[in-house]
């Protein structure tokens, strides 16, 4: 019997990548035994994704497979982009057997791949809904019906397969394919794009896989295709091609599609180093995080169109913050972190991931969060699937892939990015790195790590102090070090000689966050977070105080009593703290402005939890953002006496 070997699979491998400063680790190096990640990521091999596989077979996307390969009569099923769920599932399937290998699912993803092969067109065309009548519409209208998007899913699928398992029998599908798309769109041939950005860094991922320059190739060629004269899209922001990539300044247009484009240019950026694309992306970067970010880390503030709005138009209740555009933020916050070892990509990547990943998905594993709006009155629940249901599978893809995110390398020097009770072995120069690490985290900010060399006499362990960790504290072999020449949001570095222990103390104080003034939904109001999540109030606390949660306020000087209670959703750190519950002063929808008179009030308890874990519970109003007092006008309220002693 001939062994498998199964080649690295880290999640965007950037081992010859000239331009990367760092280098990905393999997913299967880290194992996750912490109470937060593991009994995810568990759940999401035992529950998420069995649930998918059986939502793609009852809604008919599997059987368009079957139908384009001729083993089925019946008509296409569901939306014309179908194909890419179906993709998307089995690259989640991949990275789970990356990690947890299982002859039960790996049996099923090839029987997913066998009709996927079968379905694939002897000029290695593959899109189930041009198909038969439909066969003469191929790529005629490149702008809307998402064909080069469902053959990027299929590609990064096939990379991710042939990574985890050893197998070809995607990776040659998707070879085929890309071979197509380079007979067609090629140098020399027709200029193209899709509407829907996607294969531009799934091609170059197949190209650091295979080694064909021509996937690479075919991705910048799609990349700088937007924005010229004449435009290949209609020449549309919603289509990011009113600019060529280098010059455009601002996220604009559908989100997740734009947070795309950026990953594939990163990605050409990595093999190709084009200093205008460095700052392209830099100028994007910071436009995202100063203007068009939520305080989730969530992207995209418009339902029409799925866009971005303008600079700093973010308001909280009709927030569309779609799941597939947060993990678009973290793969493209992964690829910058690789390309320059900054802390702040790593920093933004683990709070979009909490705050606004995390909350797509319902803790038993089968419902999903399409939009994610920071205010709610009650309505707004999770669904078991959608007829348009990209973020389901992204979320699982997600999971799967996450112990990939803890670690990258440079040479004899390690960068830790996340923090989880876990076990790794890290290769560095001419060795390895055995660490442990324990802790509590995201509920508690000390990490200890055990270090062991293996084949090597040194090396370096940088660890990430995150920007709201003001006043970190690190101990090395139970001697205080300073860190005042790493502040928070950088790496501390950490020279390893033998067996070490090194315990870094992250403070997890409340911290209150306002927003700037031109947000004008959130103006007296504030969002509370802790370490790196953001926390909610929502009606299924205060049920015992007859209290509407919309109509909470904080005092400024409230004081926050923080408990973890293990028996909240899961277990999770609640924040407590007297506030007042104000009445509006008329009920009538508009009223004549009298700020001399005193609001009446009463005392309630406020209770707030991480909001990545509202509407696990039954309906009712939730909200972020806090209407605040401060403190001088507390004697203008109506209020108890007892309160104020």
């Amino acid at each position: 019997m001939t062994t498998r070997i199964r080649p690295a699979s880290p999640v965007v491998n950037f081992d010859r990548s000239p331009f990367a400063k760092l280098k990905a680790l393999d997913i299967a190096s880290v194992t996750l035994t912490d109470n937060f990640w593991e009994p995810r990521i568990r759940l999401n091999r035992e529950v998420t994704i069995p649930g998918q596989l059986r939502q793609c077979q009852e809604t008919g996307r599997i059987e368009n497979f079957e139908r384009a390969a001729g083993r089925s009569s019946g008509p296409f099923q569901g939306i014309f982009f179908n194909d890419s769920d179906v993709y998307k599932w089995a690259e989640a399937a991949a990275f789970s057997l990356s990690t947890h290998p299982d002859s039960e699912l790996d049996a099923k993803l090839d029987a997913v791949i066998e009709v996927i092969a079968a379905a694939q067109q002897s000029d290695g065309y593959l899109n189930t809904y041009f198909m038969f009548k439909r066969a003469g519409e191929r790529y005629s209208n490149l702008k809307d019906m998402h064909e080069l998007y469902c053959a990027g899913h299929l590609i990064q699928a096939a990379v991710a397969h042939s990574r985890a398992t050893g197998k070809r029998n995607l990776l040659n599908v998707a070879c085929r394919l890309a071979d197509h798309l380079y007979d067609v769109f090629g140098p020399g041939k027709r200029s193209g794009a899709c509407g829907h950005e996607e294969a531009e860094m799934a091609l170059v991922e197949l190209y650091r896989t295979v080694g064909d320059n021509r996937y690479l190739e075919l991705a910048k060629l799609m990349v700088d295709a937007r924005g010229q004269t004449p435009p290949i899209l209609g020449g549309a922001k919603y289509h990011q091609d009113h600019l060529p990539f280098v010059e455009q300044t601002e996220f604009i247009g559908h989100a997740v599609r734009h947070l795309y484009y950026v990953c594939g240019a990163a990605d050409v950026l990595a093999e190709q180093g084009a200093p205008e694309y460095r700052k392209a992306l830099e100028t994007l970067w910071d436009d995202l995080t100063r203007r068009k970010m939520y305080v989730t880390g969530g992207a995209g503030s418009r339902y029409e169109g799925e866009a971005f709005g303008a600079a700093y138009e973010l308001p909280a209740e009709r927030a569309y913050t779609e799941t597939c555009a947060a993990i678009a933020s973290v793969m493209w916050n992964w690829r910058m972190l690789n390309l320059t070892g900054e802390a702040r990509f790593a920093d933004l990547l683990e709070w979009t991931l909490y705050n606004a990943v995390l909350p797509g998905l319902s803790l038993d594993g089968s419902h999903y969060f399409y939009q994610n709006p920071l205010a709610d009155r009650g309505s707004h629940r999770r669904q078991a699937w959608f007829g348009c249901a990209c973020c389901p599978p992204n979320v699982a893809r997600m999971l799967a892939s996450l112990p990939g995110y803890f670690y990258s390398t440079a040479d004899s020097t390690i960068y830790a990015h996340l923090y989880a009770t876990h076990e790794a072995t890290v290769p560095v120069e001419d060795g390895s790195v055995e660490i442990r690490q324990n802790t509590q985290y995201p509920w508690d900010g000390t990490v200890e790590i055990q270090a062991k060399l293996v084949g090597v006499n040194c090396a370096a362990l940088r660890l990430r102090v995150p920007g709201w960790a003001e006043g970190a504290g690190l101990t090395l072999n139970g001697k205080a070090r300073p860190i005042n020449a790493s502040p928070a949001g950088s790496y501390v570095e950490v020279a390893l000689t033998g067996d070490d222990v090194i315990v870094l103390e992250l403070p997890m104080p409340v911290e209150r966050i306002a927003a700037h003034a031109h947000v004008t939904s959130c103006l007296g109001r504030i969002a509370l977070t802790r370490g790196p999540l953001v926390y909610c109030i929502e009606a299924a606390d205060h049920t015992d105080q007859d209290v509407d949660v919309l109509d909470i306020a904080l005092p400024d000087d409230a004081e926050f009593e923080e408990k973890f209670v293990s028996e909240l959703l899961g277990g999770a750190v609640m924040l407590s703290a007297e506030a007042l519950a104000i009445s509006p002063a008329s009920k009538a929808l508009y009223s004549r402005y009298a700020p001399s008179e005193p609001l009446e009030a009463v005392p309630v308890t406020l209770s707030a939890i991480p909001y990545f874990l509202w509407a696990n519970r039954e309906a009712g109003p939730m909200q972020v953002w806090i209407p605040t007092l401060p403190a001088d006008d507390e004697s203008e309220l109506d209020a108890s006496d007892e309160y104020y002693e």
